[in-house]
């Protein structure tokens, strides 16, 4: 599912317009991803959970040469899956 499909579906399920749900999951992850730039946790309890976690700077191999590289270190965002959702996923 891709993102207008997704509001397609939130659209229907949700009786509302297409613009209105777009409105709102734009609102969403313009949301989520505001609270992990400022290195905050957002939790949906059952769905799951985002999260910023460091990976450090290390040496890395080039493939195809061989050589020693080194790759910078970064902040990468996580998700866990809530009990409900790997619960839903597992039946």
């Amino acid at each position: 599912m891709n993102k207008s499909e997704l509001i397609d579906a939130m659209a229907a399920s949700a009786g509302i317009t297409k613009a209105a749900a777009k409105l709102a999951l734009e609102s969403f992850l313009s949301n989520v991803e505001g609270t992990l730039q400022k290195g905050g946790r957002v939790s949906l309890v059952g769905f799951g959970s985002w999260s910023v976690s460091e990976r450090a700077a290390r040496e890395g191999r080039n493939p195809q040469t061989g050589k020693t590289i080194k790759i910078a270190a970064k902040n990468v965002v996580k998700f866990k899956a809530g009990a409900e959702l790997e619960g839903a996923v597992n039946k």
